[in-house]
């Protein structure tokens, strides 16, 4: 897996945590114990911390990046889908940041809360818990679209997935 120093900047992550060889990790980046980044996912802390929670996945063609002022942090137990593109923002424990989305620098997302395939939170955006934000740019309406309860599913899902790709997973070519 392509980790990199950039300075004295180093990523620190878990032993149990599980990085596929096509993801590529920054710098200031700490990925915890049981979270799994995949496939051309990117991590980049040049600027700024990233920090990826126990249990939380990233998914193929991610971008979490962070800026000095705005450090990204992702909570434990939360799903982040396809081509995310997260950037300085804060997102809660046991939440759910579905495929193609955006959540900009400063935004908070809140434990539990939901942003909806292709939604764009904007600068300094708030989804507070119980919540899903939808469209561009994304307006907060109550969750009543997506059981929050199937995210610990999902969760669950990753994590059993990263086993079996670290324990599996072989380069045939």
């Amino acid at each position: 897996m392509p980790l990199y120093a950039l300075g004295d900047l180093e990523p620190q992550i878990h032993p149990d945590a599980y990085v596929h060889p096509d993801a590529t990790v920054i710098g200031d980046v700490r990925v915890a114990a049981h979270a799994s980044v995949w496939p051309h996912a990117v991590l980049r802390g040049d600027d700024g911390r990233v920090e990826v929670g126990e249990r939380t996945n990233i998914q193929d063609g991610s971008v979490v990046h962070a800026a000095p002022e705005t450090p990204a942090v992702i909570g434990s137990g939360t799903v982040i889908g396809h081509c995310v593109h997260i950037e300085g923002a804060r997102i809660g424990d046991g939440c759910l940041v579905a495929s193609g989305s955006i959540v900009l620098n400063s935004a908070v997302i809140e434990t539990g809360a939901m942003v909806a395939a292709g939604a764009v939170v904007t600068f300094d955006g708030h989804v507070p818990t119980g919540s899903i934000a939808l469209g561009v740019p994304a307006r907060n309406r109550p969750n009543t679209l997506f059981p929050m309860e199937a995210v610990a599913d999902i969760v669950d899902d990753y994590v059993t997935a990263a086993h079996r790709f670290r324990t599996t997973l072989r380069r045939v070519v």
